[in-house]
C-alpha cells in the first residue's frame, strides 16, 4: 500500500490569515515529501473560504520547486468548470513544469453553491456527471492529437493539445467514484479510482471497493484504487478526543455548505452555534471518532492493514481540519514515522 497526503487551505472564520494557511499547506507537503509519501493531492473549489483552492495547478507547480520526489496530483479538477482544450493544455504544461510528476484527478463536483456560480445558468449533479464522462475521452484524445469532439456538452473541430504532456500517453487519470456506474466508467476508460467514504464507517469502505472490484471483473481489467479519509494520529486519549471534536466541527460546516441554505458573506458561512454542532441530526462526535482514521499509531496500523487486505492500493491522509498547524504537523509526522514503516 502506498501513502499520500491530501491538503488544501481551509478556514471557518477570518481569524486565520490566508497567507498563514498557505504556509501551513507548504509545510505539510514538505513533511510528506521528506517522509516518503508517494503523492500530494490538492483540490479545486471556488468562492468558498472553507476550502480555498481556486486552481490546483498553481499550487502543484509551486510545490514542484519546493519538493524533490513526491508526485503531484489534482484531487480533484471539477470537470464542468473547464473547457477540455484548456484543461488538456494546462495539465500538459503542468506535467512539463513538474518534470512528469503530475497525476490528474477529475470529478463532477459536489457543491450546489459552486454549480450556481461557475456554470452559466447553473448545473445539477447529473449534468455535471455527464461533463465528467465527456471530459475524460476528450482529454485523452487531445493529448494524442487531432481530436474532434461532438458530444452533448463539448463540441469542437480537430484539435491537438498545446503543449502535449511530457509523460508518454499523458499523466495517469483518476476519477472520483461512488456509485457503480462511476466505477464502471473509470475502469472501462483505463482510469484509476478515488473513493471518499467520509463519515460513514467501515461498511462504506468495504462497499466502495466491492463496487470497484465488480467493475474490474466486468471489464476484465484492473487499474488502481485510492481511498481518501480524514486522519489524525494521537498520543493519548485527550488528543484523540480533541481531534474528534475538531473533525466533528469540520463535518458540520461541510454539511452546511453542502445544503447551501445558510447565509454567506465574504466567502464565509454564517458561523454555526455550539448547539447546532452538538445536536447535528446525523454528524455525531462519537461516530466521527470511530469512522474516520483517528487513533494511536497502533490503532491506525491495524485499520490500514484491513484496507490493504481489502485491496486498496493507496491511502490518502486528509489533513484538513480546524486544528492548529502545530497539531497537524505533529500528527502527520507520527503517521510518517510510526505508521508508514509498518507497510514498507
Amino acid at each position: 500500500m502506498k501513502f499520500s497526503l491530501f491538503a488544501h487551505m481551509e478556514r471557518v472564520d477570518e481569524q486565520q490569515r490566508q497567507q498563514d494557511l498557505y504556509e501551513e499547506f507548504i509545510s505539510l507537503c514538505q513533511i510528506a515529501d521528506e517522509g516518503g509519501m508517494s503523492t500530494i493531492w490538492t483540490g479545486e473549489h471556488h468562492g468558498m473560504d472553507f476550502t480555498i483552492a481556486p486552481n490546483p495547478f498553481l499550487n502543484l507547480i509551486d510545490l514542484a520547486h519546493r519538493t524533490k520526489n513526491v508526485r503531484l496530483g489534482t484531487g480533484t479538477i471539477v470537470a464542468p468548470y473547464w473547457n477540455p482544450i484548456k484543461l488538456a493544455g494546462e495539465a500538459a504544461m503542468t506535467d512539463i513544469v513538474t518534470q512528469g510528476r503530475l497525476e490528474l484527478g477529475i470529478a463532477r463536483g459536489a457543491y450546489a453553491f459552486e454549480y450556481e456560480r461557475m456554470v452559466q445558468g447553473g448545473i445539477d449533479a447529473w449534468e455535471a456527471g455527464e461533463c465528467l464522462r465527456e471530459m475524460v475521452p476528450a482529454i485523452k484524445g487531445l493529448w494524442e492529437g487531432d481530436h474532434t469532439q461532438d458530444s452533448k456538452h463539448y463540441k469542437f473541430p480537430k484539435t491537438t493539445s498545446a503543449p502535449k504532456p511530457l509523460t508518454p500517453n499523458g499523466p495517469p487519470i483518476w476519477v472520483a467514484a461512488r456509485d457503480i456506474n462511476s466505477h464502471e466508467f473509470a475502469v472501462s476508460n483505463h482510469c484509476n479510482v478515488q473513493v471518499t467514504p467520509l463519515w460513514q464507517g467501515l461498511d462504506e469502505v468495504e462497499t466502495l471497493i466491492a463496487k470497484y472490484n465488480e467493475a474490474c471483473e466486468k471489464f476484465d481489467q484492473r487499474t488502481k484504487i485510492m481511498i481518501l479519509q480524514h486522519a489524525y494520529v494521537a498520543n493519548d486519549e485527550a488528543e484523540l478526543d480533541r481531534a474528534a471534536t475538531k473533525l466533528h466541527e469540520f463535518y458540520c460546516y461541510f454539511g452546511a455548505w453542502f445544503k447551501n441554505e445558510r447565509p454567506i458573506s465574504h466567502g464565509l458561512i454564517e458561523p454555526l452555534s455550539q448547539s447546532e454542532i452538538d445536536n447535528h441530526p446525523f454528524y455525531k462526535k462519537d461516530a466521527i471518532r470511530k469512522d474516520l482514521m483517528i487513533g494511536t499509531s497502533e490503532q491506525i496500523i491495524e485499520r490500514l492493514k484491513h484496507y490493504e487486505a481489502l485491496g486498496y492500493d493507496e491511502f490518502s491522509y486528509w489533513s484538513d481540519s480546524s486544528m492548529s498547524r502545530a497539531e497537524k504537523e505533529a500528527s502527520l509526522r507520527r503517521f510518517v514515522d510510526e505508521v508508514m514503516p509498518a507497510f514498507n
